[in-house]
């Protein structure tokens, strides 16, 4: 059991990464909550570069995005019940400005989601093992977006359904302490 030194959302607390997936299918309207929850994120200019390209297993599209992933998550992302290629915009749509925070707020839209999930007792797994440079070319994700992360999402199931090597990790991690990521006034 996680523990904190001060009183947080118990959400926050409790979200992790689980890899041993049901794959039991996921209602559309709790995915399309997840993703509601991803657009209320904050962002530079209010200009919610996210985008999210997902496919449910049992449909036609999973294929495209399952056949990114490394042969590692392969093993364990068939128990997914959705499958999602985060991209954001690098440039604002106004006037085509850079946007340096671009991936920044997108990393809150992705936030939003899994604690969306653990509201709703649906486990996110994301990750940076697949091909990115083929997420392009295969979804056909335009020049003026970057392909950030996958993510798998899905019901828990018991680590028993992961490879003997996979199921020792399954577990819920802790985190540094304060004292190693908070610095007063200057970088330490």
């Amino acid at each position: 059991m996680r523990e904190s030194k001060f009183d947080i959302n118990p959400d926050i607390l409790n979200r992790w990464s689980p890899r041993a997936f049901t794959g039991e299918e996921i209602l559309d309207e709790d995915l399309m909550a997840m993703f509601e929850a991803g657009r209320w994120a904050p962002s530079s200019y209010n200009s919610q570069p996210w985008r999210f390209i997902y496919a449910k297993r049992e449909t036609p599209e999973w294929d495209f995005l399952f056949n990114l992933l490394g042969e590692l998550n392969q093993v364990w992302c068939k128990n997914a019940s959705a499958l999602v290629v985060i991209v954001s915009r690098k440039n604002m749509e106004y006037k085509e400005r850079p946007d340096r925070t671009h991936a920044f707020t997108t990393g809150a839209a992705f936030q939003n989601i899994c604690l969306e999930g653990v509201r709703r007792g649906i486990a996110t797994h994301g990750m940076a093992g697949f091909d990115f440079a083929a997420a392009y070319e295969v979804l056909g994700i335009p020049a003026p977006f970057e392909v950030q992360a996958m993510m798998a999402i899905g019901f828990q199931a018991d680590k028993s359904v992961l490879p003997e090597d996979l199921q020792d990790a399954e577990s819920l991690t802790d985190r540094k302490p304060l004292e190693e990521i908070v610095m007063h006034g200057k970088f330490m």
